[in-house]
């Protein structure tokens, strides 16, 4: 099936949502918003040079080629890319890219945001706020409409404390400890552990190398949440989970009467045994907060901004790192 073209603008737009378990794509307009998806699961490699250009324009230029012939839209004027480590692993992004879409589709005004951002406008739009974005990785991120505060979002090495990789990492040590017959262990998720992964032996060689390895300690976490009503140990780390997640949610959110606080990402499936303890630790260190639903994600996000983009009403704060906008002439 094909769709006609924007009758109100002409041309279509297109929102990237690159993240720590895959690659989202969307093709639309920016009067319709998106009008088809695709996926993928293949995480973006981050190489010498931070986030790898050319492995993202290898997983990105069939899709979009994919979804322009699906809806019909041909002419793709605007972009909005949301990627993880935009902030800090982007340089090359940002240098190669816009040229790349132009080539490759014509575009002409491209958005490179951090996916905090994309994540962000997906689940509160254009207005101030803060929000939690966890989902393999973890940022926070908050503005008053007139620059942008971050906290966290220093991937699994260094932080993204309270994230899925986090969770799932911790609970990989307390198997590990369990096996070793070291205190703080647990044999429930010992048992887990092995169950998913096999031996615990072979557990480093299997982790260590791979490129994914942040989504496959993510993985883990629902089992941590499984757990964690009837393991003492489990239970302690999707506290100690929630406590990060509040800390750095009272990092970035405006002081402001009552501003919107959400919660957007994965870990929101993990249910009562942490949003329990996140309301719990919310109530004590944001207690001027509104806690409100994320009315949608980072594709979302990215979707809103190459809309606003396409017809010159973007309100949201420019920020070298959070969120730039090349245009090609």
């Amino acid at each position: 099936m094909t769709f006609p073209a924007d009758p109100e603008h002409g041309h279509g737009i297109l929102a990237v949502d690159s993240g720590g378990s895959g690659l989202r794509v969307a093709v639309g307009t920016a009067a319709r918003g998106a009008r088809a998806e695709r996926s993928s699961r293949s995480p973006v490699r981050t190489g010498d040079r931070g986030i790898d250009p050319g492995h993202l324009l290898g997983q990105l230029v069939p899709m979009v080629r994919a979804l322009t012939a699906e809806t019909g839209i041909g002419r793709l004027s605007t972009a909005a890319v949301g990627a993880a480590g935009m902030s800090g692993l982007g340089d090359a992004l940002r240098e190669e890219l816009p040229d790349a879409l132009a080539r490759e589709f014509g575009i002409r005004t491209t958005a490179l945001a951090a996916d905090a951002v994309t994540a962000y406008t997906g689940a509160l739009g254009v207005r101030a706020g803060a929000v939690v974005a966890a989902g393999t990785g973890l940022i926070a991120v908050g503005t008053d409409l007139t620059a942008w505060h971050r906290a966290d979002g220093w991937g699994h090495l260094l932080g993204d404390c309270g994230s899925g990789a986090w969770i799932g990492r911790a609970g990989l040590e307390a198997a590990l400890r369990a096996y070793d017959g070291r205190p703080g262990g647990s044999v429930r998720l010992l048992g887990c552990a092995e169950s998913r992964f096999g031996p615990m032996r072979g557990l480093p060689g299997l982790l260590y190398p791979r490129p994914d390895r942040a989504a496959v300690l993510a993985s883990f976490a629902p089992e941590v949440a499984a757990c964690a009503g009837h393991d003492p140990v489990a239970g302690g780390i999707l506290r100690a989970a929630a406590r990060h997640l509040a800390e750095s949610a009272a990092a970035v959110c405006p002081r402001d009467d009552e501003p919107p606080f959400a919660l957007t990402g994965g870990l929101v499936k993990l249910g009562e045994p942490l949003l329990g303890p996140l309301a719990e630790e919310l109530a004590q260190r944001l207690p001027h907060a509104r806690r409100v639903d994320a009315a949608g994600d980072p594709l979302r996000g990215a979707v809103r901004i190459a809309a606003g983009l396409a017809v010159d009403r973007l309100a949201l704060p420019a920020d070298g790192a959070l969120l730039s906008v090349v245009r090609r002439t």
